[in-house]
Formats: C-alpha cells, structure tokens, sequence
C-alpha cells in the first residue's frame, strides 16, 4: 500500500500547526524518503537539495530580481506611475481606480511583489480616491487586485521558483506573462466599471488634460519603462541571459535610485538587508521543495494522481478543469507561494505527460495562483491593505473584490481556450 497519503496528511497537519513551509517540506520530504530507501541515501539526497542547489549559479537570478524590486520601491517611481495615469484618466467616471490599477501593473513590472505592489500603491492612492469620495469598497478591492499582477507580469519571483522547480527557461517564462498581465490590467479596468454600474456609485470627475499636458505627465515615467525595456528587451533579443538580465536590472534600478535623488547609505543598507532576508527564506522554501520533490517522485503520488484525474477524461480540458477546482479549493486555505511549493511537483509531471506546454502550464498555475491573493479567507493582498489601513474591514475589502475575481476567472477561461495568446512572445 502507497504510503504518500499519511505523508500528506502529517504535511498538512504541521502547516496546520503553524510549523514554516520550508521545514514542513524538509521534514516531510526526508522521512518519507527515508521510508523507501533508507536513510543514509536519504540524507545524502537532502544535503545535495541544499548544498549543490545552493551553489547552482542559475539561482543567483533570485536575489538580484528581489534587489532589483526593492530599489525600485525605494525610488518612488510608484508617485509617478500613479500620477501619469491618473493623468489620462482624470476625465472619466473611476478614473482614479482605473488609474491605480494601470499603475499597479506599471510598478509590478519593474517590482516583481503582489505584496509589496499593493502595500506602495495603498499607501499613495488610497488618499487620493478618499478626498474625490471613492468608497473604500471599490478603492481597497482595486489595489488589492492590482496588486496581484505583480506575480505575473515579469519579472516575477513565482515565475523564477516554477521555472527552477520544472527545469523551465526563465525567460520564456517572463515573456510569457506579458500578454496575460496586460488583459489582467484590462479586465480589472472593466471590473471597475462594472462595480460603478451594479452599485450605482456616482463619482466626481476633473477636466480633460490637454494632450500636451498628459504627454507631460509621462515624462516622470521614463526611468521605470526603460529599466522594463532594458531588461525585457534584453532577454528577447538574446543579448544577455535571465540571470544577466537580473544583474542588469539590479544596476539600473540602483542608477533609478540615485537619478530620482532617493539614494543614501541608510536607504542602501535597508535595500541589502531586506533582499538578504527574503533571499534567504525563499532558498530555504525553494530547497524544501526540492526535497519534497523527491519524496513525490519515488512514493508513486503523481501515478496515482494521474490514474485519478483520468477519471475525468483523457483530455486536455479536462485535466485543466479539475487542476483550477483543486487550486481553487486550496486557494481558501494556503497563501500563494505554499499552494506553489507544494503542487507544482505533483501536477508538472502530468502536465508534461498529458503533453501540455510547460511555459504555458507556469502561466496557467500562476493566474489561478493570482486569485488566492483576492479570496477569503487567507487573501494575502487583503492583509496587507488592513495592516497599512487598519480602519477598513476585512469583509469591506473582500465584498468589492467580487467583480476582479470574476474577471479574473474569465481571463484563466480566455487563455485556456486559446493558449497561444500566452505562447505569443515565446
């Protein structure tokens, strides 16, 4: 009899318990190991998933990325982003939440962090969209959605963990969130309108800029769409590698930070210790991952997961179908990068097997990885914006996120249906 099921359960019973990912993973991972073949051959795996992963020079790209994101956050290109929207949009019913959706995807693209996303843009647009009466049912639940673009548009920290776990090129990765990040930024615009529509909230608007005037308004803008440029751009045309793209990136957010007159030695120390940290505790998931990987591959789950989910079909679209229903479900219970670390090495190989795109299933896990950010009752986007604006409530927050997670359940619908919008630049 296959044991995996009881090493599922002591899994889910120690993140129950409050016990780190990474050691419940690590731990699980080993002594189920252990079981099949023994624990000397155990350990020695557990030492090569931290010692030889740790030297792997490929993952160098995290720390950069991360550094790359907190020297932007520490530029404040994100006062500039939001103005130059808000610019184009002042003339128009909810231009001020359309505004900050925009430039949610604007920053998350040069940030990479749903999280830290939403905690910048709270903190500048919230104050605008209160003094023009914005109520904060639709005002939270827009930067709260716009904030998860950050995992999606690149270059995206989960992208980079997928990418390492599934043996994936990075960059194709990154290029492939393009397109679904700018129909995300599409469709939450439309979720706007529509909450303005079914709760009849009449709103102030200002006077249209002239067009010389909004040109204006995007010059503040410039640093931010060259850095993304320099690095998209660098990715595509085959100039530098992703890891070199990180190192790039890292340099010219750096060079961002002292052109926008934000640079000192306080700031600089901050920046370091804040990517030293988060570095570390992503290598210590990331390692416990792998190790849990292990345990997959040798205890016979992903055979039997697989002979399960033939039980709704052999096709495609129905592998698909019961994948969202299963992330969905544990959407309402795990934050993001846990339902990440822990599915990804259970449903990637029957993926490959089904003969469905891996760039394309990244994309996929991701989007739906994207609506747990915006769910009760673990919405970790929600979280930030209480804990920066304790004076709203939770079910304030959750109740005008209902239009964007629909939206969003038609954006996994879209690319679903037609894969190649996510394969396009690819």
């Amino acid at each position: 009899m296959e044991h995996w099921p009881v090493g599922m359960a002591i899994l889910g019973v120690l993140l129950l318990l409050g016990v780190p990912i990474s050691f419940s993973l690590a731990g699980v991972g080993l002594v189920g190991v252990a079981s099949i073949i023994g624990w000397t051959p155990a350990l020695s795996l557990l030492g090569s998933a931290f010692f030889d992963n740790g030297r792997d020079y490929s993952l160098s790209v995290l720390p950069l990325f991360l550094m790359m994101g907190n020297f932007v956050v520490q530029s404040g290109v994100a006062n500039e982003l939001y103005n130059s929207a808000y610019a184009w949009l002042r003339h128009r019913k909810g231009g001020l939440a359309t505004a900050t959706v925009i430039a949610c995807g604007a920053f998350s693209s040069v940030c990479g962090s749903s999280m830290a996303t939403a905690a910048t843009m709270t903190r500048i647009a919230l104050p605008s969209m209160r003094r023009f009466g914005y109520p904060d049912q639709l005002s939270t639940a827009s930067i709260a959605a716009g904030g998860t673009l950050g995992i999606l548009i690149p270059p995206s920290v989960i992208l980079v963990f997928y990418g390492i776990m599934t043996q994936q090129d990075i960059g194709k990765l990154f290029l492939a969130g393009i397109i679904p990040g700018v129909i995300g930024i599409i469709g939450y615009a439309i979720a706007v309108r529509i909450t303005l529509k079914l709760g009849k909230i009449d709103l102030p608007v200002e006077e249209k800029l002239p067009l010389i005037d909004r040109f204006r308004a995007l010059k503040g803008t410039a640093g931010a769409l060259a850095l993304f440029t320099f690095v998209m751009g660098g990715i595509y045309l085959g100039v530098f590698t992703p890891t070199e793209s990180a190192g790039m990136g890292a340099g010219g957010a750096l060079l961002l930070v002292i052109l926008q007159r934000k640079f000192s030695l306080n700031s600089m120390l901050i920046v370091l210790y804040d990517t030293m940290k988060t570095t570390a505790m992503m290598f210590f998931i990331l390692f416990g991952a792998l190790t849990f990987t292990n345990y997959v591959n040798m205890s016979g789950m992903t055979r039997d997961i697989q002979a399960f989910l033939a039980l709704f079909g052999d096709s495609r679209l129905s592998f698909i179908l019961v994948i969202l229903v299963i992330y969905l479900v544990l959407g309402c219970v795990l934050e993001s990068l846990s339902m990440i670390m822990l599915t990804v090495p259970v449903f990637y190989p029957i993926a490959a097997a089904q003969g469905i795109d891996l760039i394309w299933f990244g994309i996929f896990v991701v989007m739906v990885t994207e609506i747990s950010y915006i769910t009760p009752p673990v919405g970790m986007n929600a979280f930030v914006l209480r804990s920066v604006v304790p004076d709203v409530r939770l079910g304030t927050i959750f109740k005008g996120l209902g239009p964007f997670v629909v939206m969003d359940v038609l954006r996994v619908g879209l690319l679903t249906l037609v894969p190649s919008l996510v394969l396009l630049l690819t």
